[in-house]
């Protein structure tokens, strides 16, 4: 196990919302001693006693749920390093020191070809890891030159392309409900599913984040990469074990079964929206144009939805459908699988029950099954619910992932080949789109989002 981290881009949002909280949680299940040593990196003019000061302000808003000593142990292994991530010298200055490093970029992904040739001049210890957070390059070839890039510092096997969704229990539990009972995996197929949809919908707004967002869009930000992840485990065969082989190969099967999307297919099958002026709950949500640090002209959507076909025996006729937006009236984050209705019923006249959802709710937590029983009277249909309690997860997502790459174990993390995949798999939405052959619509925050053709929405 490594015992040396280095993350450069140390001063954002990522580390001190989920990587230094996730080194605590670790610190308090004992995954880390004494001996773990933390380089934090970035281009503030800071002390390590200045770093340290940010740190357990940090960890007292986000950490908490770990131990005091653990969140003290942490802040005490920190030291503190001025550098540019893309020269070679302060590169070498900050991964210098006995055995292998694993290296976390968390920066800007267009730092990251800079930063990777920075650490291939700089010279990796043998058995050292490079880790870095979506997205993975901006479009397929970025993507393949990141990752040939990636192969002349260190083996594929030590390049942790992390998406934090794969290490969320309930994401998982996707994947194990359907492999581990008997009862759902026959019926896992097309002659009995008719939709698949997997949301992320969200009221927060860009809370900070324009500067990156507003270059990315929610195409980008959360489909492209997070909800194609969910939809690998949801459609995959079943791997013969969970290794990282066994488990990345069966993903890469079903990314290369999407059927690729026409420019007729983008116009009609998927969506793009930005929000307008609205109000969610108490707080008034400006418009996002007028947010500080957009930039108007280019046409960010923070709503995106794409419907797609999977050409294989298992899922052929089934629609999966990918949705996520930002400013939304309500929180949805879920994948619901719903069940074709009955041939017959020999109820009332006519009468047909709602057909069955499987819903597993990914924030929060839960499972939750939509059945058909019989009313009062015996002769009509009521709703029936099932809902299962998940315990809370032994470790946050990002200590998972971070306990994965001090180890070695790249089963959850993506594989090159998997990355220039899911480009492929949107590329043409994202040619269609920057033709502007799909409408970019607008809707209220605090809305449900853009209505459907025929509805309200207005194009821009």
């Amino acid at each position: 196990m490594i015992n040396r981290l280095v993350i450069f881009g140390a001063t954002g949002d990522l580390n001190a919302r989920y990587l230094l909280p996730a080194l605590a949680a670790l610190w308090t299940a004992g995954h880390l001693d004494n001996g773990f040593q933390l380089t934090c990196v970035d281009r503030a003019d800071w002390t390590d006693e200045g770093f340290r000061r940010w740190a357990v302000d940090q960890l007292d808003r986000h950490g908490l749920s770990s131990s005091a000593d653990a969140r003290k142990a942490i802040v005490e292994s920190a030291r503190y390093l001025r550098a540019d991530a893309t020269d070679v010298t302060d590169v070498a200055s900050a991964i210098a020191g006995d055995g292998p490093v694993a290296v976390y970029l968390a920066l800007p992904p267009a730092i990251f070809p800079g930063t990777v040739a920075a650490l291939r001049g700089a010279g990796l210890t043998p058995g050292s890891r490079i880790v870095l957070e979506k997205p993975f390059g901006e479009d397929l070839d970025s993507a393949v030159a990141l990752n040939q890039l990636l192969s002349e510092v260190v083996l594929e096997q030590a390049v942790f392309r992390v998406d934090h969704f794969l290490a969320m229990t309930t994401v998982q539990n996707v994947l194990g409900s359907r492999l581990a009972n008997r009862v759902l995996e026959p019926i896992w197929n097309s002659a009995h599913i008719s939709e698949v949809e997997i949301v992320w919908d969200e009221t927060l707004t860009l809370e900070g984040r324009a500067g990156y967002y507003d270059g990315a869009g929610a195409l980008k930000d959360m489909l492209q990469n997070h909800l194609l992840q969910v939809l690998c485990l949801v459609a995959m065969e079943p791997p013969l074990s969970l290794g990282e082989r066994d488990l990345r190969d069966r993903k890469i099967d079903v990314l290369r079964s999407v059927r690729r999307l026409t420019d007729d297919d983008v116009v009609h099958r998927t969506r793009r929206a930005r929000y307008l002026a609205g109000r969610i709950g108490d707080r008034d949500v400006p418009l996002y144009v007028e947010e500080e640090g957009v930039d108007p002209r280019r046409g960010t959507e923070t709503f995106a939805e794409v419907e797609l076909e999977l050409e294989s025996w298992r899922w052929s006729g089934t629609i999966f459908r990918l949705r996520t937006g930002k400013a939304l009236g309500h929180d949805r984050k879920e994948v619901a699988v719903r069940f074709r209705p009955v041939p017959h019923l020999p109820f009332g006249d006519g009468e047909q029950g709602a057909p069955n959802v499987l819903r597993f709710g990914l924030e929060p937590e839960g499972m939750t099954l939509a059945l058909t029983g019989v009313g009062p009277d015996g002769r009509t249909l009521a709703p029936l619910t099932l809902t299962a309690q998940l315990e809370a997860p032994g470790l946050p997502a990002y200590g998972r992932l971070l306990l994965d790459v001090l180890q070695g174990n790249a089963a959850l993390s993506i594989r090159g080949d998997e990355a220039e995949e899911s480009w492929r798999v949107l590329a043409p939405v994202m040619s269609a789109w920057s033709r502007d052959l799909v409408p970019l619509l607008e809707y209220p925050a605090g809305s449900d989002g853009p209505a459907r053709p025929g509805g309200a929405a207005r194009s821009t």
